[in-house]
């Protein structure tokens, strides 16, 4: 395999992978069961329970 046969293939097929990738992330996120996971998560910083 040659470096430019590599370079193509990582063009082509990376963008698609980052692409997916990024996608999948994005539903997590968005997730409606995850909602209340990243609500808990944000109030972390300012939660009274929290402090020494």
């Amino acid at each position: 395999m040659t470096y430019q046969v590599a370079s193509e293939f990582a063009r082509s097929w990376g963008l698609v992978f980052l692409m997916v990738m990024f996608g999948c992330a994005c539903a997590y996120a968005l997730w409606p069961s995850n909602k209340r996971t990243f609500d808990h998560a944000a109030r972390l910083p300012i939660d009274e329970e929290g402090q020494p």
